[in-house]
């Protein structure tokens, strides 16, 4: 009997591509960084605000071309990805317990569904 105890070999570049859970979370963690762009944008936004109406103006009408479209669609779709899987996920990381019970883990994701389409609506009608 050896006394070198077995280690499993796992890839570091691909170890995520063994299960479809580990998949889900790095498609989730990769979301990240379309979030990251899109605040970097609104960043440029707000300096291209404070140069005067002319550069925002110029910058809004870059928006508008096919590659700006192109850009908030993707950032749209990673960000309710990004929001579904982690409410999803919610119960396992934040059980709520009342008394000797645990919430439901259905409750605790139709509380976060039910409060995002309320802010949703909320913004939608505001916006208008």
């Amino acid at each position: 009997m050896s006394g070198k105890p077995y280690i499993r070999e796992i890839s570091k570049t691909t170890w995520f591509l063994s299960q479809p859970r580990y998949k889900r979370y790095m498609a989730r963690e990769v979301t990240c960084i379309f979030i990251f762009a899109y605040t970097f944008l609104l960043i440029v936004a707000l300096a291209r605000l404070a140069q005067g109406p002319e550069a925002f103006q110029e910058f809004l009408n870059a928006l508008r071309s096919p590659l700006g479209v192109l850009f908030n669609v993707a950032v749209l779709i990673a960000t309710v990805y990004h929001s579904m899987s982690w409410f999803n996920v919610t119960p396992q990381a934040m059980p709520i317990q009342r008394g000797e019970e645990f919430v439901p883990g259905k409750i605790i994701v139709g509380a976060h569904y039910g409060a995002w389409a309320v802010v949703s609506l909320i913004i939608l009608i505001l916006g208008v």
